[in-house]
């Protein structure tokens, strides 16, 4: 199979206006949707579209109720100018759910043709307010299979963080290795530093029980820890930013929270 599990590490580096850095474990999921029915069959803790001690549900990506994400990635690559052949292959990097809870900092979504090469990629970055935003993400032409883009932010994502900085994303396609990177530009100096890395794992009911050890409670370690780190910059002093300043400048947001939804564009 394409799907596999990632043993990875998560780091990230802050430069101003307060020096914070941080590293921790986890592991992803690589999922090649058209291989979701085979991996629902193979393995007695992982599910797709119901309960199990991991799942994914297609419902939970890109604002997708009707829970046909291969669709839906689709229609939106060609609304926003890429049009992906019939016979394409679509895989997602992504947390999975934990005794269905689940929270996503950010899935990445990889688009190729029928011959593996690269098309484009989609960032789909969450926040605790149960909001999403996508970022289209061009292949980037001197390196096929990397996809790279700076692009500007729009959304709330951390109290601790501007409205006006940009993303810039780089991301490899997936091998033995994984690696990317999301770093923070603000007004075009970098602010912060993001990356995942991490190695290939069989996707099995073995390996699944072998990062549970490695990383237990994947989805809730995640969440806590973000809370955890935001405390710690809070004691550092870092301005806060509210979520309901500047709704005008939190754009084409996906289940937008009450504080913004009558501004969205």
């Amino acid at each position: 199979m394409n799907s596999c599990l990632y043993q990875s590490r998560v780091a990230h580096a802050r430069f101003a206006p307060r020096r914070h850095a941080f590293e921790y474990t986890v592991f992803y999921c690589w999922i090649d949707l058209d291989e979701l029915p085979e991996l629902d069959r193979q393995s007695k803790l992982f599910a797709a579209n119901r309960f199990a001690l991991y799942s994914f549900h297609e419902s939970d990506h890109l604002g997708s109720s009707a829970g046909n994400l291969k669709r839906d990635v689709t229609r939106w690559c060609e609304q926003h100018g890429v049009t992906l052949p019939h016979d394409c292959r679509i895989r997602i990097l992504t947390l999975p759910r934990f005794l269905g809870y689940v929270f996503n900092p950010v899935s990445f979504i990889y688009c190729y043709d029928e011959q593996e090469n690269l098309l484009c990629a989609i960032a789909e970055v969450g926040n605790t307010f149960g909001e999403q935003k996508l970022y289209l993400i061009p292949k980037r032409e001197s390196s096929p299979q990397v996809a790279l883009a700076r692009m500007p932010k729009q959304f709330y994502v951390s109290p601790f963080s501007d409205l006006d900085v940009e993303f810039e994303f780089e991301l490899t396609t997936p091998t033995d290795d994984l690696h990317v990177r999301v770093d923070d530009f603000e007004n075009g100096n970098k602010v912060l530093v993001s990356s995942l890395a991490g190695q290939r794992r069989p996707f099995s009911t073995g390996q699944l029980a072998k990062l549970t050890a490695f990383c237990p409670a994947v989805t809730a370690k995640v969440i806590f820890l973000i809370h955890w780190q935001a405390f710690l910059l809070w004691l550092k002093g870092c301005r806060w930013f509210a979520k309901s300043d500047r709704p005008e400048s939190q754009t084409n947001v996906l289940n937008p929270h009450p504080s913004i939804a009558r501004t969205r564009s």
